[in-house]
């Protein structure tokens, strides 16, 4: 029996995410100087399809593809082929700052809607209080 509905599971999936894609974000805003430096990415396409790798199917007929767990690893690429820097930094400040701040918004609602789930359960074991 699970205690924890999948929506919580998701969103601290999201919470994950999130928390990986703001270092990557800091460690690209504290090389923007480093002379060959690359910046780093998490991709949320990629995330995407890590989350799909937990839908769960009935194989109905022997015929039937098999679904195949993946990692529940978020991963980190590096820019190429892009330099924005005379020094062969690949770091657009502007960019970073931006990705940062809508990174800080969505994981704030991430928070809120967590908040919101464990409030429901909290009120429903006071009783509806």
């Amino acid at each position: 029996m699970k205690l924890f509905s999948d929506t919580i599971t998701n969103l601290e999936n999201g919470l994950k995410y999130s928390s990986v894609k703001n270092r990557a974000i800091a460690q690209n805003i504290a090389n923007v100087d480093t002379p060959n430096y690359k910046a780093k990415d998490v991709s949320f396409k990629e995330h995407l399809s890590q989350a799909q790798g937990h839908l769960q199917a009935n194989k109905t007929h022997e015929k039937h593809l098999p679904f195949h767990q993946t990692s529940n690893e978020i991963k980190t690429s590096t820019r190429t082929g892009v330099t924005y820097n005379h020094n062969g930094n690949s770091v657009d400040l502007d960019k970073e700052m931006s990705e940062l701040a809508e990174n800080q918004i969505y994981y704030q609602a991430l928070v809120e809607r967590i908040n919101g789930k464990f409030n429901s359960i909290k009120s429903v074991l006071n009783g509806g209080n």
